[in-house]
């Protein structure tokens, strides 16, 4: 794994970033001492960012595709516009229903919507408008959920796509891993799709904002 952030520098970031919620803060806690795959977590850094980019748009309608602890969806949550609502969708249950548990804790937890089940399935029994959709779940299939969502974005809304240079793999050469493979896929595909407008943001893992025009 490539370690794309010198550590000094995603330490001052940090120190020169709002401090995240209390709840936020019990979510990342909980996830590094009790889940198998913490790593998996946006982090107050990236969290912040969802945070302020919702709040700049002020999004009526959004959709998340891999809820995991639910922390991005809270991020994401923040920003909604009165009588906004927010869609998640996640396909392990007990990941779920921890995030769920979360969800009752927060002020949006009325305005958050866990879907269980494939998103791949689920994405389509959805109606749209969306103002802003945000993908992290398994890469392999983030041009089809590209695909799925894009003719629902409202024109000039947005997507976030997370963790688009994948630990540094797509900067090998060749490109090995799975994911990696399908991650680069999916950034060449962004890249030569006419309909949008797109920049990708060396923040943690990459983070790609993608307008619809």
């Amino acid at each position: 794994m490539t370690e794309l952030i010198h550590p000094a520098a995603a330490s001052y970031a940090a120190t020169y970033t709002s401090p995240t919620s209390e709840l936020l803060r019990e979510i990342e806690q909980f996830t590094q001492e009790h889940h198998a795959e913490p790593q998996m977590l946006s982090g107050p850094l990236q969290g912040k960012l969802l945070e302020l980019i919702s709040r700049m748009l002020q999004p009526r309608r959004i959709l998340e595709i891999g809820t995991f602890m639910g922390y991005s969806a809270l991020c994401l949550a923040m920003g909604l516009a009165d009588g906004g609502e927010l869609h998640t969708l996640e396909l392990r249950e007990k990941d779920a229903e921890q995030a769920r548990r979360h969800f009752s804790k927060s002020l949006y937890g009325d305005r958050i919507f866990l879907h269980l089940g494939n998103a791949l399935e689920l994405i389509p029994s959805l109606a749209g408008p969306w103002d802003l959709v945000f993908i992290d779940a398994d890469k392999v299939n983030y041009t089809n959920y590209y695909e799925l969502t894009l003719p629902q974005v409202r024109p000039g809304g947005f997507l976030l796509a997370d963790n688009v240079l994948f630990h540094g793999e797509v900067l090998e050469n060749p490109i090995s891993g799975r994911n990696a493979i399908a991650i680069d896929a999916f950034n060449r595909h962004v890249k030569q799709d006419s309909r949008v407008e797109h920049v990708l943001m060396t923040v943690r893992d990459g983070l790609m904002l993608i307008r619809k025009k």
